[in-house]
């Protein structure tokens, strides 16, 4: 399936990218904000489409034309305060939504927080976040899409070590993005994720057996 990576130049798309590119099942489209972004994308053979979350959501259709899934993993980032959250975390992940259902698009990955799902957990200095991830969140389950949602837990730039956890309900945990992102390429086209929701941290199992087993 070709796949279009929301967010492909921060640190989980960027590894995403690479997971698709060298795969003989996927094709890949990287979507960034900057010229500059897309062609350091082009340099090294992949395509890419400039288009801006800010944006309409023809913007983003454009974007999507022709691919059959739409991994979302953008951020607004640490650095940025609660207004660029709602804008970029929340309404940049509905617009999406919006943008896959317009132009056909079936299969959606959010990449969301863990235990987003559940208020009473939420990190009280990242309210904000988890207000936005949560009700994105909802957005995608209320949709048409046939979607995975994946909560994972806090982010290390630290190699992958193939070993997770995926689960409902899990306690607070870390993993390392590369890790992520090889749990979003099994989960693409992996049934038994389709329309499921789960935590994710650093585990025991395998990522195949992790999968099977939420």
């Amino acid at each position: 399936m070709k796949v279009l990576v929301v967010g492909a130049n921060g640190q989980i798309g960027q590894k995403l990218i690479e997971l698709l590119q060298g795969s003989d099942k996927h094709e890949v489209r990287a979507m960034v904000r900057k010229e500059e972004q897309a062609e350091a994308f082009k340099e090294k053979g992949i395509e890419a489409v400039i288009a801006d979350l800010e944006g309409g959501v023809d913007e983003l259709t454009d974007a999507a034309q022709g691919c059959d899934a739409i991994v979302f993993t953008a951020g607004s980032g640490g650095h940025t305060g609660p207004d660029k959250t709602l804008l970029i975390d929340l309404d940049g992940a509905v617009k999406t939504v919006e943008a896959a259902e317009k132009v056909g698009v079936k299969r959606f990955i959010m990449v969301s927080a863990l235990q987003a799902n559940n208020r009473e957990n939420w990190n009280d200095q990242m309210r904000p976040y988890y207000a936005a991830k949560h009700y994105a969140d909802r957005a995608v389950e209320q949709s048409s899409l046939t979607y995975t949602i994946i909560r994972p837990g806090g982010l290390l730039n630290e190699l992958g070590t193939g070993k997770v956890e995926a689960g409902e309900q899990l306690e607070r945990g870390s993993i390392p993005r590369a890790d992520v992102a090889a749990v979003i390429f099994h989960a693409l086209d992996a049934a038994h994720t389709f329309n499921r929701s789960f935590d994710l941290v650093s585990g025991e199992q395998t990522i195949s057996k992790a999968l099977k087993n939420i």
